[in-house]
């Protein structure tokens, strides 16, 4: 590698003071060691990574990348030596968690305060995983707990804790032909441009199955951000359907003058679960593990608006 931990110390110390002078002061070297040491690191990558403006040194191009590196480096070591020490010492007050599906997280707030009154001490991580793949994040013990609903091939090496159902429903416009029916089959989506979170993007891989019924072949599909208001607002502007749980969608139809419609004429439904390593849980853990069970499993967000309901 041409790159190692010193390097990056040089270059935040450096983009920092805006000269080798203070940069080694900081760094506790003198400014000659210091001086050949960026010149070497810059012969390795073949380029400067600075440029001289006045009596300072400015990052160039090269140099703004290398330092998005080096903060993201030298930030996420210094945090896990604060982690490590507050282990060693049983002062570890974290439950770091995620969510396969970022609009979940509006149950997450009641579910904080209450941990937090039982545990006043305690911290709560909201964590992003590679992928949206809580599942190798558990193993690899990125995160402590997540609510899962997408299958993968090593859930079985997780403890897994049902907490509910909810139903995928297509989202259309009021006057929509669809907005009259009772339930679609994989028919009406022959013709269908669906508005889809890029989750589903099937260049992916791997990739996330579609939210559709067997046999469904839509016409084309638009995938965005996820981003729920974006996706529902191009739906409300006449640009194509899309698909959401019902819990997520039935906010809108009054504001946005939408319909929900069911897919299939077995309502489409997908399990969520609790999940973490398999093993004992701290007590913390566990605190945190009851808070979401209790709160997801009876007041789960099963309401049910078919279509044309304002409600």
């Amino acid at each position: 590698m041409d790159v190692d931990l010193r390097d990056l110390e040089l270059l935040a110390a450096t983009a920092d003071a805006g000269s080798l002078t203070a940069a080694a002061e900081r760094l506790y070297v003198s400014q000659p060691a210091l001086s050949q040491r960026l010149t070497r690191l810059e012969d390795r990558l073949g380029m400067p990574l600075f440029d001289r403006a006045g009596r300072r040194l400015v990052p160039n191009a090269a140099g703004r990348r290398m330092l998005v590196a080096a903060h993201h480096v030298l930030n996420e070591l210094r945090s896990a030596t604060r982690d490590v020490r507050e282990i060693r010492d049983g002062r570890d007050r974290r439950v770091r968690f995620t969510a396969e599906c970022s609009t979940t997280l509006q149950w997450l707030p009641p579910v904080i305060r209450a941990f937090r009154e039982r545990c006043p001490r305690a911290e709560v991580r909201v964590e992003s995983v590679p992928d949206d793949a809580p599942v190798p994040a558990l193993l690899t013990d990125h995160i402590d707990v997540a609510l899962i609903t997408k299958p993968h091939p090593e859930m079985d090496r997780v403890s897994l804790t049902r907490l509910f159902d909810d139903e995928m429903v297509a989202v259309v416009p009021a006057d929509h032909p669809w907005a009259g029916r009772s339930h679609l089959t994989a028919r009406d989506f022959t013709d269908a441009h669906l508005i889809l979170y890029d989750s589903y993007d099937q260049t992916r891989i791997p990739s996330i199955p579609l939210p559709l019924p067997p046999r469904a072949r839509p016409a084309r599909i638009t995938t965005m951000p996820v981003v729920t208001e974006l996706v529902v607002e191009m739906v409300a502007a006449g640009q194509g359907a899309t698909i959401l749980p019902n819990w997520v969608a039935a906010p809108y139809t009054g504001s946005h003058d939408l319909a929900l419609v069911q897919i299939g004429a077995v309502p489409m439904t997908r399990t969520w679960y609790l999940g973490t390593r398999q093993g004992p849980r701290t007590p913390l853990l566990q605190t945190f593990v009851d808070e979401l069970v209790a709160r997801l499993t009876p007041e789960a967000p099963r309401s049910v608006v078919r279509a044309g309901s304002s409600s």
